[in-house]
């Protein structure tokens, strides 16, 4: 079945400390468009809400606007992305805001991080 939605009207709206992410749920997708301002960092602004040390949703997402530092635990990498860079990003990571600009992610994620954000509240 065909399923077309928009972001100018999203299924949800999840706020937190210095961020939005507002996202559309399809068959199999979920869609997001992430907002986090200047100071913004995962472990100190969503960690709290999620009940987890680390960031456990897997991303696939592009880079609209702005820098962000993404950090995976242990001995798994880190990265900084910025405008038009595409990135996958694992369970288990930490991330935050680089600069003085805003910055802006398209995330295509499968049902399992709509429901991991059910379980854990985020």
């Amino acid at each position: 079945m065909l399923e077309v939605k928009t972001v100018d009207k999203p299924d949800e709206r999840r706020d937190f400390p210095r961020g939005h992410l507002e996202a559309v749920h399809l068959t199999g997708l979920d869609f997001a468009v992430g907002t986090f301002e200047p100071g913004w960092r995962w472990s100190e602004s969503v960690a709290p809400i999620a009940g987890t040390e680390s960031c456990q949703v897997h991303h696939n997402g592009f880079v609209v606007q702005g820098r962000m530092r993404l950090r995976m635990d242990g001995e798994g990498g880190e990265a900084e992305v910025g405008p038009g860079d595409v990135f996958v990003c694992p369970p288990g990571h930490d991330a935050w805001v680089v600069g003085d600009e805003p910055v802006v992610v398209y995330d295509f994620a499968g049902q399992m991080a709509q429901e991991y954000a059910k379980a854990s509240g985020t």
